[in-house]
């Protein structure tokens, strides 16, 4: 017979919790499904692949469950040190798993062979995201595939933009949770410092206007951040590039491409913190960053 669960008095008996690693190809949606379940962007979300670097955590919480969710970057074949981190990110996740989510693109055609690879031995969910832009009964073939690859204990056809599907993919989820206390308090959102998310929001504005290797070559520090009462709040941040003329490029003439991400990321992150905001930003060369264990693990990598 097994003991029975002990659980804090302010915790209904058979409270689940636990933790779902959402992992798949870049662009596939993972980012922006997080977002659409927390009820708020932690993830930055562009059309450019792999916007995603570090292993983002959000906490969607209710009385009976919490569920911690592990948004992860997109899966590759690592080029060069950072895509060796951000694969290090994926694995990391998963082995603190209670259930992987796995996300595929509805739209393509070609299964993701390099995706499968990293799913295991947890139970594993196959979510075909991106319902929305075909058909449902054109997916079964893609899902088909999936399934003869590896044994996935469910199968959900989702948007992640509209919300389709959400609600029964999450209610199944709980069934697949351990019982036990939250992990964290009900009211919070992530274990990401505000810091955090406010050099992202700075960093997707520079994904958002730049192609190529510029966005790729950048990094977002905070260096300082004073909140100041009956003032506005005080940030300086550094953008971190490669070359030169990254550098050239970020600034722009008489500085007037800095100024427009500035302008685009102060007011995201006044809307994040809910508080008026000074800035400045910096541009600052560092090298072959993304091959320097140095420099990665400054910026929070695993080197």
């Amino acid at each position: 017979m097994e003991p029975e669960l002990l659980l804090p008095d302010d915790v209904p008996a058979g409270h689940r919790c636990g933790y779902a690693a959402l992992i798949g190809q870049p662009n596939v949606g993972k980012s922006t499904l997080i977002n659409a379940l927390v009820g708020q962007k932690l993830s930055i979300v562009t059309p450019k692949p792999q916007t995603t670097r570090h292993r983002i955590l959000g906490i969607l919480s209710a009385p009976a469950y919490q569920i911690v969710l592990l948004d992860t970057p997109g899966i590759i074949e690592p080029r060069y040190r950072l895509q060796e981190a951000m694969m290090r990110n994926v694995r990391h996740a998963i082995s603190d798993a209670d259930v992987l989510l796995f996300m595929a693109d509805a739209t393509r055609d070609t299964p993701d062979s390099l995706g499968l690879s990293f799913v295991g031995e947890r139970p594993s969910f196959l979510l075909l995201n991106k319902i929305d832009l075909i058909r449902q009964e054109d997916a079964l073939p893609l899902a088909q595939v999936y399934l003869n690859a590896f044994p996935f204990k469910e199968v959900f056809p989702i948007s992640a933009l509209t919300g389709f599907n959400l609600q029964p993919m999450l209610t199944t989820l709980l069934t697949y949770l351990p019982e036990g206390p939250p992990f964290y308090p009900k009211d919070q959102l992530s274990e990401h410092p505000e810091r955090f998310f406010i050099a992202e929001i700075i960093r997707e504005k520079i994904f958002l206007k730049y192609s190529q290797e510029v966005p790729y070559s950048t990094q977002v520090n905070v260096v300082t951040y004073e909140e100041r009462e009956g003032k506005k709040d005080m940030l300086h941040a550094e953008i971190v590039v490669e070359r030169d003329s990254q550098k050239a490029i970020l600034i722009g003439k008489g500085g007037s491409a800095l100024k427009r991400i500035g302008i685009a990321a102060r007011k995201d992150i006044e809307a994040f913190t809910g508080r008026p905001l000074y800035m400045q930003l910096h541009v600052k060369v560092r090298e072959r960053w993304r091959s320097n264990d140095t420099f990665l693990r400054s910026f929070g990598f695993e080197a």
